[in-house]
């Protein structure tokens, strides 16, 4: 029987990650762990997703005692702060949570005889790529404070990869699709609330950035694949980048795309927006040659048509969405209004 820890179990991706590995490994002991910032940000759940766990623990990534990992064979590290306009207010944090605290519990696994470690990464560490679409041996250039603490953990956690400790860092494509706890400070997530609640899209950019995406499902089915993978696929340090070629859109195609899955919705692109640096198209034969058998299943329509069912379920009718809780910005300004979170973002109570 196999025992799992999952950082960041509470936030938009772990509550599907749980539910999956609790499927794909019937008997193992799963472990949450999370601070808690977004345990109230749930929709339409019929239990709380915590009861997929064996253990929860509410704790700061940065105060982790390495005691935790005793016996643990694999852990799955997702927490973060988790996005750019958090990374830009909250420059400090992200590196120390991000990065600092991210490496920190990289080594104690290795003291305590864990022996996978899985990196939730980000394709945003490309940042700014008019050229080919990027393989995980392209020039890396991160944009922001987000990105770039996802580039200083790989370098730092490949040091310390072994036969005895593999490590798979996984470069994730934009998540979209539903989730226990849904953020819509995603990019499809947000165009289809939009569409729902408004019958308007507003692209706060020019719509020409590419950004490649994936179904938070696919991203925990990924999960699965780097728990059960052996150093000979692969090597005992990989970095993949995880997600499809079909989902290489320009933003402004995800919109009318949204567009004809609902009807009467109107278009509108902030043509004097600043230009968006972050624009990528990403290769993804790397991840197809060493997970054939866990490439994603899910592609646009289909997940357009999830968040639909979702929102429908949801009753969702907010248009103000954009100011609401499911803005990950927006709870943590909330949190620190209330004086509940101070200045690095730790619980004052």
């Amino acid at each position: 029987m196999k025992k799992f820890l999952i950082t960041g179990n509470m936030g938009y991706v772990g509550p599907i990650v749980v539910r999956h590995l609790r499927d794909s490994f019937p008997g193992s002991t799963i472990i949450g762990l999370d601070i808690g910032y977004f345990g109230h940000c749930l929709v339409n759940s019929r239990i709380l997703p915590e009861c997929n766990v064996d253990i929860q623990y509410f704790m700061d990534i940065r105060k982790f005692p390495k005691a935790l990992l005793k016996d643990v064979y694999a852990v799955i590290h997702l927490a973060a702060i988790s996005n750019d306009p958090m990374g830009n207010i909250y420059e400090k944090v992200t590196y120390d949570v991000n990065h600092r605290a991210s490496v920190d519990i990289a080594r104690n696994s290795v003291e305590m005889g864990v022996k996978k470690f899985v990196y939730a990464s980000s394709c945003s560490v490309y940042g700014f790529a008019e050229e080919n679409p990027r393989k995980e041996d392209s020039k890396l250039n991160p944009l922001t404070a987000y990105a770039k603490s996802k580039v200083f953990t790989e370098i730092d956690i490949d040091k310390i990869a072994t036969k005895d400790f593999l490590v798979t860092s996984l470069r994730f494509s934009t998540a979209c699709g539903m989730s226990d706890r849904l953020r819509l400070d995603l990019v499809l997530n947000d165009f289809v609330a939009c569409a729902i609640t408004s019958r308007k899209i507003s692209i706060l950019s020019d719509g020409t950035p590419w950004r490649p995406l994936i179904n938070v499902k696919d991203m925990a089915r990924a999960i699965e694949w780097a728990i059960k993978r052996e150093a000979a696929n692969g090597g005992k340090f990989l970095v993949v980048n995880v997600g499809s070629d079909e989902w290489n859109y320009q933003v402004k195609e995800l919109a009318e795309t949204v567009a004809k899955a609902v009807p009467g919705v109107d278009i509108s692109i902030n043509k004097n927006a600043t230009h968006d640096n972050r624009s990528y198209k990403v290769n993804f034969d790397l991840f197809r040659q060493l997970a054939s058998e866990y490439q994603p299943k899910y592609d646009l329509m289909s997940t357009i048509n999830e968040l639909m069912e979702g929102f429908r379920n949801m009753d969702f009718k907010d248009s103000n969405f954009r100011e609401s809780k499911y803005i990950r910005l927006n709870t943590l300004k909330y949190l620190r209004d209330k004086k509940f979170l101070n200045d690095n973002l730790e619980w004052t109570y």
